[in-house]
């Protein structure tokens, strides 16, 4: 565990008691903090009392007024659609609301050996690119910690020792609100639609992360240049065409220019600097990253430890190894010749369209609690689709969007495997990839992702 100094004897209010608020109550009260522990539901409470911590209740007329801090969890609004009314009384008091990954960043700053710290923001590919990252250093002998919005609290974490590294999945809900940000190296992955509300448009949302890059001011930068957003950050950050501080990555264009760029064409990964080729991989054996979006993927997570000094023999040794993360273009069984692939986190339409084109013959699993627009935008990555099998709430509405694509309304995960084991054909996959979220039938995207592993798991034992 980290512990948070600065705030010995004062009272630090923790909004959000799941497990990264736990976690900051720990390392508060470790440093000498009174923490004011408050969550809205009972459940959340319950826990904080097992933890001994008294929860006060900071939804109280002048319940903040003297709060040193207010640390708020990520998934608690702090100004779109509206603010929390513990933050809005807190804004309107004056006093600091921040979150645990700046706690983490100021705690760094005591440190006198401290670690190297990446971090990984952006819309699609962070959990992958993050947890591949730690990976690649494990493989070649660095000692990592990997914490963030892929499930760890950072404050939970011990750090490592000399020359290892922390990894930090970080989300725009975490990079938005933080008031200290510093790694030594940044990744952007991509940008897509998401979240929008949260941040007041797609302005807001690609302003929340490149702050991890502006506020953050990392030795360097890996930037995804897919999209105008990552090309105008790359433009920003660098200051000429040449500036190596900055590594732009791509999958699917080959970049020119005599600076330093990663990207991957025709599952191939190749590395220039100075305008000649350092090195090539080929990706397309790589059972744990299947696909153009995987093979991005690698391009960030490769220019990452690249920036840490790795070199590209050991590199490329780490990518065979990668098995990927569940439920992220994850194979959970083979039968008869055919290949079940879970990708439950395709809880969007771009994630989606990045799973459908990752396979040539597919029978495709969607359907969920649908996002606006449904999956209209899916029409020109729905070639390799054999049939579709619809599942969930918006089953009915996204099979009205399928066209001539054959498809069958399943409503139910089990009918949906059920009936697409029973007509696919060797060589195709039997791919779940939702295009929605999970709600209207699990309480996460890890539960319908199991769901359907044991599901495939029952067939083969069938």
């Amino acid at each position: 565990m980290i512990t948070v100094q600065g705030f010995e004897g004062r009272r630090v209010g923790v909004l959000g008691l799941g497990r990264s608020g736990l976690a900051t109550c720990a390392a508060l009260r470790a440093g000498g903090a009174d923490v004011c522990a408050w969550d809205d539901s009972p459940e959340g409470r319950a826990k904080a009392e097992a933890e001994g911590f008294s929860p006060v209740d900071l939804t109280k007329s002048g319940a903040v007024d003297d709060l040193a801090a207010l640390i708020t969890s990520p998934g608690i609004p702090h100004l779109y659609p509206a603010p929390h009314p513990v933050i809005a009384a807190a804004s309107a008091a004056g006093v600091p609301v921040d979150n645990d990954i700046s706690l983490f960043f100021q705690a760094l700053a005591d440190s006198d050996d401290a670690p190297r710290v990446v971090c990984v923001t952006g819309s699609n590919g962070k959990s992958t690119t993050t947890a591949l990252i730690a990976h690649l250093l494990e493989e070649a002998g660095r000692e990592v910690r990997m914490a963030g919005n892929i499930g760890t609290g950072v404050l939970s974490i011990d750090l490592p020792g000399d020359e290892g590294v922390v990894v930090l999945e970080l989300s725009s809900y975490q990079t938005d609100l933080a008031r200290r940000l510093a790694p030594d190296v940044a990744v952007f992955t991509n940008l897509s639609p998401d979240h929008l509300d949260r941040h007041g448009g797609m302005g807001g949302y690609f302003a929340a992360k490149r702050r991890l890059f502006s506020e953050g001011a990392p030795e360097r930068a890996v930037i995804g240049v897919d999209e105008a957003e990552g090309r105008y950050l790359a433009m920003q950050l660098g200051q000429g065409a040449a500036d190596s501080r900055v590594i732009r990555i791509s999958s699917g264009q080959k970049l020119q220019g005599p600076g330093w760029s990663v990207f991957a064409r025709k599952g191939f990964l190749a590395e220039w600097r100075g305008g000649r080729q350092v090195h090539a991989i080929d990706l397309r054996p790589l059972a744990g990253l299947p696909g153009a979006h995987n093979h991005q993927n690698a391009c960030a997570a490769y220019a990452a430890v690249r920036a840490l000094g790795l070199a590209p023999r050991q590199i490329e040794a780490g990518l065979a190894s990668f098995q990927g993360l569940p439920h992220r273009s994850q194979l959970v069984g083979e039968r008869n010749g055919v290949r079940f692939v879970n990708d439950s986190k395709a809880t969007n339409v771009d994630s989606a369209a990045k799973a459908l084109q990752a396979f040539p013959r597919i029978r495709w699993i969607a359907g969920g609690l649908g996002k606006e627009g449904g999956i209209a935008a899916l029409a020109p990555y729905l070639g390799s689709v054999v049939k579709a099998y619809m599942i969930g709430h918006s089953a009915r509405d996204f099979a009205l969007q399928l066209g001539a694509i054959p498809h069958e309304i399943c409503e139910t995960m089990e009918n949906a495997v059920a009936r697409a084991s029973a007509e696919a054909e060797p060589g195709e996959v039997v791919l779940l990839a939702p295009a929605a979220a999970s709600f209207d039938q699990y309480p996460d995207f890890e539960k319908r992702g199991a769901h359907f592993t044991a599901l495939v798991q029952g067939l083969a034992e069938a």
